[in-house]
Protein backbone atom coordinates (compact mmCIF):
# COMPACT_ATOMS: atom_id res chain seq x y z
CA UNK A 1 0.00 0.00 0.00
CA UNK A 2 1.55 3.58 -0.72
CA UNK A 3 2.00 6.10 1.69
CA UNK A 4 -0.87 8.93 1.69
CA UNK A 5 -0.58 12.26 2.82
CA UNK A 6 -2.96 12.92 5.80
CA UNK A 7 -4.38 16.11 8.17
CA UNK A 8 -3.68 16.29 11.73
CA UNK A 9 -3.61 19.15 14.12
CA UNK A 10 -3.12 21.55 11.44
CA UNK A 11 -0.09 20.11 10.27
CA UNK A 12 0.09 17.38 7.38
CA UNK A 13 1.63 13.90 8.04
CA UNK A 14 2.87 10.71 5.53
CA UNK A 15 1.15 7.69 6.33
CA UNK A 16 1.94 4.52 5.72
CA UNK A 17 -0.10 1.16 6.84
CA UNK A 18 2.44 -1.73 8.15
CA UNK A 19 1.29 -5.55 7.13
CA UNK A 20 1.84 -7.89 10.20
CA UNK A 21 4.81 -9.59 8.40
CA UNK A 22 6.40 -6.91 7.86
CA UNK A 23 5.88 -5.65 11.93
CA UNK A 24 9.29 -7.33 13.42
CA UNK A 25 9.77 -5.04 16.21
CA UNK A 26 7.51 -3.69 19.61
CA UNK A 27 6.76 0.05 19.82
CA UNK A 28 4.70 1.72 22.15
CA UNK A 29 2.12 3.76 20.78
CA UNK A 30 1.80 7.31 20.84
CA UNK A 31 -2.22 7.01 21.43
CA UNK A 32 -2.56 4.67 24.50
CA UNK A 33 0.97 4.21 25.03
CA UNK A 34 0.45 0.54 25.05
CA UNK A 35 3.06 -2.09 23.15
CA UNK A 36 2.49 -2.89 19.37
CA UNK A 37 3.62 -6.39 19.67
CA UNK A 38 5.13 -7.97 17.12
CA UNK A 39 3.42 -9.00 13.94
CA UNK A 40 0.69 -7.05 14.28
CA UNK A 41 -0.80 -4.65 11.37
CA UNK A 42 -0.23 -1.21 12.75
CA UNK A 43 -0.02 2.40 11.16
CA UNK A 44 3.57 4.52 10.77
CA UNK A 45 2.94 8.32 10.63
CA UNK A 46 5.75 11.27 10.53
CA UNK A 47 5.34 14.60 10.02
CA UNK A 48 5.67 15.85 5.86
CA UNK A 49 7.94 19.29 7.65
CA UNK A 50 9.73 18.01 10.27
CA UNK A 51 9.56 20.24 13.67
CA UNK A 52 13.19 20.70 14.29
CA UNK A 53 15.29 23.59 12.75
CA UNK A 54 18.15 21.07 12.00
CA UNK A 55 19.13 20.98 8.52
CA UNK A 56 19.43 17.71 8.05
CA UNK A 57 16.89 16.53 10.34
CA UNK A 58 13.30 14.99 7.76
CA UNK A 59 9.94 14.12 9.27
CA UNK A 60 11.38 10.38 9.37
CA UNK A 61 13.20 11.46 12.19
CA UNK A 62 9.98 11.73 13.88
CA UNK A 63 7.79 8.69 13.07
CA UNK A 64 6.01 7.36 15.35
CA UNK A 65 4.11 3.89 15.06
CA UNK A 66 0.38 3.57 16.12
CA UNK A 67 -2.33 1.50 16.66
CA UNK A 68 -4.74 1.47 13.54
CA UNK A 69 -7.63 1.83 16.00
CA UNK A 70 -5.51 4.72 17.81
CA UNK A 71 -4.53 6.90 14.72
CA UNK A 72 -8.00 6.62 13.57
CA UNK A 73 -9.21 7.92 16.61
CA UNK A 74 -6.85 10.45 17.25
CA UNK A 75 -8.87 13.36 16.52
CA UNK A 76 -11.18 12.86 18.99
CA UNK A 77 -8.41 13.04 21.69
CA UNK A 78 -8.17 16.86 20.83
Amino acid sequence: MPDRVEHFGGEEYVVRKVTGSSATKPYTCPGCHRTIRPATPHTVAWPVVPSTFDRSATGLDERRHWHNGCWAARESRR
